[in-house]
């Protein structure tokens, strides 16, 4: 472990499996304290104590970033265990792909609820933490930097066949992205996007026949590139 980010709190959705997993083990050995979520618990705790057993802080908070009230646990998870909030990576989220003809509205609002209502609501309720931190800092002449890491996909700066609603999303996210770090820029937060392309995770390696899926809230979705 390392003590560059000693002291910070951060606070990385969907971070039980997959690509917010490693996110979350990388800011730990780097002496971040987490708070870790997953919408099922077991991978949660699972990467919580994987933190614990090298010597970091973890809690976990665990459940849908698109239930009502979520943002405000999540957040409030995270001042209560311990006593701040500096960085947020907006991870969590699966894909649900059909070709536009076949889309239902489900398909299309489950993914833009998690891919951008989702991260809307925490950074909402996270405004008022950090706005009152970063107004007590500079009342005592302190000048302290937050991150925001928004986690975008090829897909939505380039569009891809069968992922309208995936690609809408993470444009969408883009634009979400560039507002937060204009109205943000004043309270010394730094809002950036990551637009990944293929990464190997339970989304993207199906099996051998083409019939790998995952269980999302009750429904099973289809998933394998």
């Amino acid at each position: 472990m390392t003590d560059k980010l000693d002291g910070r709190v951060a606070l990385v959705s969907g971070s039980g499996r997959g690509i917010g997993r490693e996110i979350a083990l990388k800011l730990a050995s780097e002496g971040a304290r987490l708070v870790i979520n997953d919408l099922d618990a077991d991978p949660a705790n699972e990467t919580a104590e994987a933190i614990r057993a090298a010597g970091g802080e973890a809690v976990v908070c665990a459940g849908s970033v698109t239930e009502d009230g979520f943002a405000e646990r999540f957040i409030k998870t995270g001042v209560d265990s311990f006593g701040g909030l500096d960085i947020i990576v907006n991870n969590a989220g699966y894909t649900w792909d059909s070709v536009v003809q076949k889309m239902t509205d489900e398909q299309w609002q489950a993914i833009i609820d998690v891919h951008m209502t989702a991260p809307f609501r925490i950074l909402r309720a996270a405004q008022p933490i950090i706005s009152a931190k970063a107004k007590e800092e500079a009342a005592a002449g302190q000048e302290v930097f937050r991150k925001v890491v928004n986690i975008s996909s090829i897909a939505g700066t380039g569009g891809n066949a069968g992922q309208i609603n995936y690609s809408a999303a993470k444009a969408g996210i883009l634009g979400v992205t560039k507002t937060m770090a204009k109205e943000w820029g004043r309270y010394k937060v730094n809002v950036n996007a990551v637009a990944f392309g293929p990464i190997r995770t339970r989304l993207t390696e199906g099996s051998a026949d083409g019939d790998s899926t995952i269980k999302v809230e009750e429904k099973e979705i289809k998933v394998g590139v």
